[in-house]
């Protein structure tokens, strides 16, 4: 358990600066410059993933149950992950209507996957694991949509990208497509756990 606290705590907590320390980043941006802080925050970020990974890996099928979710709640966090993965492939790519209306459809993608995930299982690493990534999601959006009206004070949504009609197709395909393939063996071939318990 405490490789897994320890590496929730640095990639959450080196993904956490720009909300809790703005002023923090910008001033070592310009004592270290961008590549010295990008590079360490790159380090911080890959040995936070590696020991969380790792960590949940050793506890997660041993962890105490603190309750049992209804099996409904497997369909519903089924169900979540498509408009979670949607908005995944939005935020890598460029001009579509959903990342030009959302802003941040990463931070949102992670907030819909923690919850729906949250809803299906009852062991206490999960709770831990995907209730952390519920939190640093509902505060990074917030802090990012602060910083969206504070860089266009004139404009509530910030400005707003071009948008192209065909990106926004291709990006609700793909994500379906990855959706299906999860939910249709990828999930269990990649974790070793049926979304759907089959």
């Amino acid at each position: 358990m405490a490789l897994f606290i320890l590496g929730l705590v640095l990639f959450l907590g080196s993904h956490s600066v720009r909300v809790f320390a703005e002023g923090w980043r910008t001033q070592k941006l310009a004592q270290w410059g961008e590549k010295f802080y990008k590079g360490m925050y790159s380090v911080a970020s890959l040995v936070g993933f590696v020991l969380m990974v790792y960590g949940f890996s050793k506890i997660r099928w041993d962890s105490p149950l603190l309750w049992v979710p209804p099996v409904g709640m497997r369909h519903l966090a089924a169900l979540l992950m498509l408009p979670s993965l949607v908005l995944l492939v939005a935020s890598q790519v460029p001009h579509n209507a959903i990342k030009a209306k959302l802003r941040h459809p990463m931070v949102l993608a992670v907030k819909v996957w923690a919850l729906a995930h949250l809803l299906a299982n009852g062991k206490l690493a999960d709770v831990v694991l995907f209730g952390a990534f519920l939190v640093w999601a509902v505060l990074n959006f917030r802090a990012s949509r602060q910083r969206d009206r504070q860089a266009v004070p004139d404009s509530p949504d910030g400005q707003v990208a071009p948008v192209d009609t065909s990106n926004t197709a291709r990006v609700v395909l793909i994500g379906v497509a990855v959706w299906a393939i999860l939910l249709f063996g990828g999930h269990t071939w990649l974790f070793a756990v049926s979304p759907l318990g089959w």
